[in-house]
């Protein structure tokens, strides 16, 4: 009889940890000690409110999507979401796969809301920079039954990291957007640790465009935080935004460092710079530190600004790299 007690006892046990190991909560301990149960939240549905102040509900992780921003692009395939990409503009390039993806958008960033309607896309994740051009497409979008999600404009690090978030939380990759976020920081400090070896901060004039109308980035701008952020100088830092400047207010403030960003499309810039007529007694020009930088690195607000601020602080610091 005593066999056959602890035979049942043994059988009811095992049943309990089966029961409790299949099912959808956890015992856990309230903050006040009490045992609770805590139930297991799904991903979805979520609600969210996007840069134009709408809420949005997505009901289920969105398994068609289309991009009309490359940084947006960007964040999506760095949280593993690239496989569900159907659509994006004709300026992505970043990763390279991206070129096998349909276009829906011309080189003026006017999308072809047909085309988008077409792929059945279940989100549509936009940008609030595009709403004074295309806010009447993004309108014909929700019209037609399509999720549109509209991303905020980041302008610093801190939003970056905001607006990962808040793509991994639409598309349910919130643990892989913490991951991303995560690694940007790591691999930032490990780029500051390295620089606050120098004893030198030199001075740093940003070329973006180039004669006859020169723009340089100021304060509020991704570049100028990189700057600040491994401890050089923005000669243009006084002033907000981007800057119509001067080849006088350049030679004037006689920068330690020239970096440009467009020589994707000019070839041999840096040299075009140093031959520049009255620019020889500029230090960069003299010493011949003239370099030219990734623009998309160091301006779309996404996972690879951190490989921005490397290739700045490589030209800057580059008895630190060597």
């Amino acid at each position: 009889m005593k066999g056959f007690k602890k035979l049942l006892f043994s059988l009811i046990s095992l049943l309990v940890v089966l029961v409790v190991g299949c099912s959808s909560f956890h015992v856990g301990k309230a903050s006040n000690g009490k045992t609770t149960k805590t139930t297991q939240q799904a991903a979805f549905p979520v609600t969210v409110t996007d840069a134009t102040n709408s809420k949005i509900t997505i009901k289920k992780e969105p398994k068609r999507i289309v991009s009309l921003m490359p940084s947006n692009t960007e964040i999506l395939f760095a949280l593993n979401k690239g496989k569900d990409v159907v659509g994006v503009t004709d300026y992505d390039n970043y990763p390279t796969s991206v070129s096998k993806i349909a276009k829906v958008s011309g080189k003026n960033m006017s999308f072809n809301v047909e085309k988008i309607i077409s792929l059945h896309p279940d989100l549509v994740l936009a940008h609030q920079s595009s709403l004074s051009t295309a806010g009447d497409a993004f309108k014909q979008l929700k019209d037609a039954g399509i999720t549109v999600y509209v991303v905020k404009d980041a302008e610093s690090f801190d939003s970056v990291y905001g607006t990962i978030l808040d793509i991994g939380k639409v598309t349910g990759k919130v643990k892989e957007a913490n991951s991303v976020i995560n690694k940007m920081k790591t691999d930032l400090k490990k780029i500051q640790d390295k620089v606050a070896k120098s004893k030198v901060h030199p001075s740093v004039y940003v070329e973006v465009s180039g004669p006859p109308q020169i723009y340089t980035p100021g304060n509020g701008t991704f570049i100028n935080e990189m700057l600040n952020k491994i401890g050089a100088k923005n000669i243009a830092s006084n002033q907000k935004g981007w800057i119509q400047y001067s080849e006088e207010a350049v030679i004037k403030a006689n920068p330690d460092v020239i970096i440009t960003t467009y020589g994707y499309y000019e070839k041999n810039l840096p040299q075009k710079i140093l031959a520049r007529q009255n620019w020889g007694t500029i230090k960069a020009v003299q010493n011949k530190r003239v370099y030219d930088v990734n623009s998309d690195t160091t301006s779309r607000p996404g996972p690879r600004l951190v490989e921005g601020v490397q290739e700045l602080a490589k030209a800057i610091y580059p008895e630190l790299y060597k």
